[in-house]
Order: C-alpha cells, then sequence, then structure tokens
C-alpha cells in the first residue's frame, strides 16, 4: 500500500505535465491530415515519406518550443506583439490568412467526423449534426483545465491508427528498404514536392502556434515552468510523428489499390480497407477519423477565438465562461456552425481538399514564422530566455528550410500537370 502511495503522485506529475504541447501535436494529427498521409501511402507506398515524416521532429519541436516559450515568457499574444513592433498592417495580413486556413481545415474536420460515424450507417447530415454537437459542447465546461484534460483524453484516443497500423501487417523488409535505401521515387519528382509540402504544412500548421501561444498563457504557465512547458511539447512532437507514420503505413496497405485516388473521398480509402485490409480496420479508421477532426475542430476554433480577440483586445480566456467572454465563444461558435454548413454542399472534392488545406497551411506559414523567430529572438520581448547560439541558428535553419519548400509549392500550384 505504502509503495502504491509512493507511485501515484509520479502519475499525476505526468498527467500535470501533459497540456497544450502534447494537444496541439495531437490536434496536428486532424482529419485533413489523416487523410493526406493516408493519401500520401497510397499513392507512393512504402519509402521516401516514412523517413521524412520522422525527420519532422526538429522541425515542429523548433516551431512549437518557440511559440510556447513567447507567450509564457512575454505574457502577451503573438498577434498583440506583432501589432506592438511590426504596425497593425502585419497583424491584420496574419490574422486574416489564419482565419482563412482555419476555415479550410474546419472543413476538412467536419469531412472527417462525418465519413467516420457514417460507417454506422448514419447519413451524413446526421453524422455532420452530431459532430457539430460535439465541438459546441467544450464551451460548456467551465474553466480551462477541465477543457484541456477533456481534450487531451479524446486526443489519446488517436492510439486507433497505431494498431490499425499493426492490423495491416506491413512488410518488414518495406519498412527497412524505406529507410536503407531512401531516395525520391523515380519520375515522381513533382509529385512528391507537392505531398511534401502537404507533409510539413500539416506537422506545421499556422493554427498551432497561435493556439500553443496562447493556451500556455491561459494556462497561467510562468518562465518558472518552461523546462515542464519544453517536456510538454517534445512528448506532444514525438507522439505527432509516430502516429503519423503509422497512418502513412496504414495508407500503404491500399498503395495501387484505389482508383482516382486525388478525387475519391475518405469514405472510398475506408470502404477500400475494408476491402483489402478487413472490417476491424476500417472501423477503427473510420472512428480514429472521427476522433481527429473532433480535437483538431475545437482547437483550430480556439486558435480563430484567441487570434480575433487578442486584436481587438477582448475577453478571451476560457476560464471565463460564454456570458463573460461573449465576443470570444461568438468567434467559435460561427466559425465551426458555419464550417458544418458549408462541408453539406454536394460534390466537394475531399481528399484533394485536404490535401490542399495542407499545401495552403505551409503557404501561409513563411511569415508567421519569420514573426515568431524574430520576436523570440528579441530581447526587449524575451529579456534572458531570447533565441541565442545554437537556439538560433536552428531557429533560422526552419524559416530557411520552410521558405524554400513554400515556393517550391507556390511554382508548382501554376505549372500544368
Amino acid at each position: 500500500m505504502e509503495e502504491r502511495k509512493r507511485k501515484k503522485p509520479k502519475i499525476f506529475l505526468l498527467w500535470s505535465l501533459l497540456g497544450p504541447g502534447l494537444l496541439a501535436a495531437l490536434a496536428d494529427n486532424d482529419a485533413g491530415g489523416v487523410i493526406s498521409y493516408a493519401v500520401t501511402g497510397a499513392k507512393f507506398g512504402l519509402g521516401f515519406f516514412l523517413p521524412a515524416t520522422l525527420c519532422l521532429v526538429f522541425v515542429t519541436y523548433t516551431v512549437q518550443e518557440m511559440a510556447m516559450r513567447l507567450g509564457v515568457v512575454s505574457d502577451k499574444g503573438y498577434n498583440t506583439l506583432v501589432k506592438e513592433r511590426y504596425g497593425k498592417f502585419w497583424m491584420v495580413y496574419q490574422l486574416i490568412s489564419l482565419l482563412v486556413e482555419n476555415f479550410i481545415t474546419l472543413l476538412t474536420e467536419f469531412i472527417g467526423m462525418s465519413a467516420g460515424l457514417m460507417m454506422l450507417g448514419l447519413p451524413m447530415w446526421l453524422s455532420v449534426l452530431i459532430g457539430l454537437a460535439l465541438v459546441l459542447s467544450i464551451a460548456l465546461y467551465r474553466g480551462y483545465a477541465k477543457k484541456e484534460k477533456v481534450a487531451i483524453i479524446i486526443g489519446l484516443l488517436n492510439v486507433v491508427f497505431i494498431i490499425v497500423a499493426c492490423i495491416t501487417k506491413p512488410s518488414l523488409s518495406g519498412l527497412g528498404n524505406a529507410f536503407l535505401f531512401w531516395g525520391v521515387p523515380a519520375g515522381e519528382g513533382g509529385n512528391v514536392a507537392w505531398y511534401l509540402i502537404a507533409l510539413v504544412g500539416n506537422a506545421i500548421a499556422p493554427w498551432m502556434i497561435f493556439y500553443q501561444n496562447s493556451a500556455y498563457m491561459d494556462k497561467g504557465t510562468t518562465s518558472k515552468e518552461l523546462r515542464s512547458g519544453r517536456i510538454d511539447t517534445v512528448i506532444g512532437c514525438i507522439c505527432q510523428v509516430l502516429v503519423a507514420v503509422c497512418i502513412i503505413i496504414i495508407g500503404a496497405a491500399l498503395f495501387g489499390k484505389v482508383a482516382n485516388l486525388e478525387q475519391a473521398g475518405p469514405a472510398e480509402l475506408i470502404a477500400a480497407l475494408e476491402e483489402h485490409v478487413g472490417f476491424a480496420a476500417s472501423l477503427l479508421f473510420g472512428l480514429g477519423l472521427f476522433n481527429a477532426g473532433l480535437l483538431a475542430a475545437i482547437t483550430v476554433s480556439l486558435s480563430s477565438s484567441w487570434s480575433v480577440a487578442q486584436a481587438f483586445g477582448w475577453s478571451k480566456s476560457l476560464n471565463d465562461g460564454v456570458r463573460e467572454a461573449p465576443k470570444f465563444y461568438a468567434i467559435y461558435f460561427s466559425s465551426v456552425i458555419l464550417a458544418a454548413g458549408v462541408v453539406l454542399i454536394p460534390n466537394l472534392p475531399l481528399n484533394h481538399l485536404a490535401v490542399l488545406a495542407q499545401v495552403l497551411g505551409g503557404i501561409l506559414m513563411t511569415p508567421i514564422l519569420i514573426f515568431l523567430t524574430l520576436l523570440t529572438s528579441n530581447k526587449e520581448v524575451m529579456g534572458e530566455y531570447r533565441n541565442k547560439g545554437f537556439a538560433k541558428i536552428r531557429a533560422w535553419f526552419v524559416v530557411g528550410m520552410l521558405a524554400i519548400i513554400s515556393s517550391s509549392a507556390a511554382v508548382l500550384a501554376f505549372l500544368p500537370s
């Protein structure tokens, strides 16, 4: 009994460490990201994208740690600091970019949630309505802590993708060759570049910076707790990448087996899984897709609410109820309801929209990341916690790499297929 009492606090300590860093990373594997990863695996199989995805731990941690540190040390939102330091124009530009990207992302979340519930035989309209009700219900919880822990429990259900990856029984030799003989598939240079920017765009989507930056402030994290924030962030980044790899492996089980892949919807992917892998795999994948969309719809909508509230100086704390922060929650409710309505429009190119959302996120990310790096390197803003030495080199390396990939994607978007 005494031994059990000694161990219990350690469990609670780990639970207390988990927060915005883990949430942002798990929500990053949103419904659009899940569809995009699965399509990538189905298109390219086991190969180039598995090692490329693992490399993203370095990138995602660099970006998310800066977002966390900026909010904790300055106790000001990203938008507020951009406006103070670089003017209203750049604040408005980034706010509009974020809202556009977030809305497209929200569409993919409802696409994923509805596809998951339709596996159970529910009609499209009812599936969307259930998803909408669950996303809106998070606002009913009083206080930041309760909302955070509920969201983490939702996020931990990402484990279903690991189970499904095991069910597909991937070739061990194929996995080994992917890492031993890493290279771009012959004749697929243009396609690989397009899907690579989608991969990067999903790993460091713009909403993640706004969410993590604001959530740590809302949680009340102080500069003395930066180490805990970094642990939370690195755990999240590792989990996000491992789950992404599993989803690519799931998609690879459908390599060469889905006709008109980019035009197919998530329902077609689930049906193909049932045909080639089995009903259990398709059911779990569908439920995982619903769960991914639910968590991301919550966090993406919150990032929009926080950003707009910061820009206009509204009350913006999750510790406030709807009555105390009506404008903050109005942004949350309206963005979710509008996205749910639009997704009911027939004949939307669902899979292509999912990949497009990730590509757009990667392109919009470059200016946001430049300002994030400038702010976290500023002595007046960050004091002793500013970027120094290797951290500064690492940050600008990530900025440069993303700028090159984003430029390539912009060029490819205007080239004939």
